[in-house]
């Protein structure tokens, strides 16, 4: 049994914290500001509902095994008072954020060997206060070696496809392709349909060709 803190439970933290207490393989402490009392997630297969072991102080912490941080990539100054308490001589940080950043983002608070990236495919939105609702299966994906095979057997026995790729770099990158066309929709306020009219679908292709070629730039491999 593993000690896991989750620092931060908005839709993906939720659906975290939820699997992760659902499978009752590990202890979960969730980390935030304001109380939570349940967290609830609808999928499929019905809802289900868990009370969390909640932490509201982030000097009031213990160290754990792993501290998995599921905030918004801009919120990491607020992600990282938590870890000073949190984070023990053997433990881990697990990035659970968008982006290609996630080692250089918390470099300057924990040593670099000791921090995960990881790449979330998680479709879940938030319907009501600490209510989520998840739209298909999600997965999470890391760089493979110890860590990272340590990391996907948290998963174990929950609904969420934790699994090592030998090509983390590329899959970064893939996934950062695929959310910059998407703000294009969250910048004009329209759902995803919108790619229908040419020249927002125009948009789209020349932000995923540059984000293909600067992917490159940065050592993923054409494929």
């Amino acid at each position: 049994m593993a000690r896991i803190a989750l620092i931060g439970p908005g839709a993906i933290g939720a659906t975290v914290v939820v699997e992760l207490m659902r499978a009752e393989r590990h202890e979960v402490i969730t980390c935030a500001r304001s109380p939570v009392a349940r967290l609830t997630l609808e999928t499929s297969e019905g809802a289900s509902s868990v009370a969390p072991k909640l932490l509201t102080a982030p000097n009031a912490g213990a160290p754990v095994d792993w501290v998995l941080v599921a905030t918004k990539a801009y919120d990491v100054a607020g992600a990282a008072v938590w870890l000073e308490s949190l984070i023990g001589p053997n433990a881990y940080l697990a990035v659970l954020q968008n982006g290609v950043e996630h080692v250089a983002r918390f470099r300057p608070f924990i040593a670099e060997d000791r921090i995960l990236p990881v790449i979330v495919d998680i479709p879940v939105e938030r319907i009501a206060p600490q209510h989520f609702r998840q739209r298909r299966a999600g997965t999470l994906a890391v760089p493979d070696g110890d860590p990272g095979r340590a990391f996907a057997a948290l998963f174990a026995g929950t609904r969420i496809g934790a699994a090592t790729t030998t090509d983390f770099c590329s899959a970064a990158w893939r996934k950062l392709a695929v959310n910059c066309a998407g703000a294009v929709s969250a910048l004009l306020l329209q759902p995803a349909a919108i790619v229908q009219e040419d020249g927002v679908a125009e948009i789209m292709r020349a932000l995923i060709r540059e984000c293909i070629a600067v992917g490159r730039a940065e050592g993923a491999p054409p494929r």
